[in-house]
């Protein structure tokens, strides 16, 4: 989400990861009016193409979040320029790089990403159970923050600062060293908290959801509510500053069905005035009726994101 309104959309790939071109940055106007298109360079062709996150900075400048090669890549919206800001590696030793085992198993899968008040970049990987940060300026992501209780099948996701030192993130299922009886069917958001070295603190619980929710992103309003995706469970979720839910639509899968499009594994959630945009993936049925950006009133609006004014590492 542009300052000026603008509504940068990226595409995404079905989990067998069919190679179908290279993927697509979509610009719309506060109106949802298609303004302009960017081709993504650079991709394995003979992957799944997609994008899994997008970010901006002071100068306007897109991020984006490749699968396929693990990447971010800078792209300027006023002259289409694009460039390999920050790459990632291999850190675990299960992987099957294989469609759809890719989530399941220990591989490399940046999945989230948002800039810190230093110009830091802060990117989950669902994968690795880990969080990179990216120096101001790009380069080789290092690992900062890694622990066993956010292991998982489906791990970290999206990711926000509440402010300027605790970062929140989703774990999309629990992981099994999680708590003494913990509910791997259940999703998490944690906080952790930045020292003053920029080392990671203490990870904490903030909310835990109901059984086969599934959180992917989410986005943080300036009252301190969040407004969150559910991909299992099809829905938007609201949580307070204090950790509980006071809101819930749809409310169940079948009111849900009743939508003119219906929820279909929603992942992306941004704020546009008092509304929250929420794009839906479709990420099991692949099915191109489900390629929609909802629209949600939420009667408020987000709280600002970090956007630094990055300058390029010499």
């Amino acid at each position: 989400m542009a300052d000026d309104g603008t509504v940068y959309v990226g595409t995404q790939q079905h989990i067998t990861e069919i190679p179908k071109g290279p993927s697509k940055i979509f610009a719309y106007d506060p109106g949802g009016h298609l303004t302009r298109e960017y081709v993504i360079e650079g991709q394995d062709p003979n992957r799944g193409a997609g994008i899994v996150g997008l970010a901006q900075d002071g100068d306007g400048i897109v991020y984006a979040l490749d699968r396929y090669p693990q990447r971010v890549i800078a792209l300027d919206p006023r002259t289409g320029e694009q460039r390999d800001y920050a790459t990632f590696h291999q850190v675990k030793d299960l992987c099957v790089s294989l469609p759809a085992l890719v989530l399941v198993t220990q591989c490399v899968v940046p999945d989230g990403l948002t800039f810190g008040p230093d110009g830091s970049l802060y990117v989950t990987d669902v994968g690795q159970a880990l969080i990179w940060r990216v120096p101001p300026g790009g380069g080789k992501a290092e690992v900062w923050f890694s622990d066993p209780r956010i292991e998982s099948v489906l791990g970290a996701n999206g990711i926000a600062f509440v402010d300027e030192d605790t970062l929140m993130f989703a774990q999309t299922l629990t992981g099994p060293f999680d708590g003494p009886l913990p509910r791997v069917d259940t999703s998490k958001l944690y906080t952790l908290d930045i020292r003053p070295d920029g080392s990671p603190g203490a990870l904490e619980t903030f909310w835990q959801s109901k059984p086969l929710d599934g959180i992917d992103g989410f986005a943080i309003a300036e009252s301190g509510n969040i407004y969150i995706a559910m991909a299992l469970a099809k829905s938007v979720v609201v949580v307070s500053p204090q950790g509980r839910e006071i809101g819930r639509n749809p409310a169940n899968l079948l009111e849900n069905q009743l939508q003119e499009v219906p929820f279909d594994d929603p992942a992306s959630v941004a704020f546009l005035d008092d509304r929250v945009l929420v794009t839906n993936h479709s990420l099991f049925l692949g099915n191109p009726n489900s390629f929609v950006v909802h629209d949600v009133y939420a009667g408020e609006k987000g709280k600002p994101e970090y956007r630094p004014i990055i300058r390029a590492r010499s």
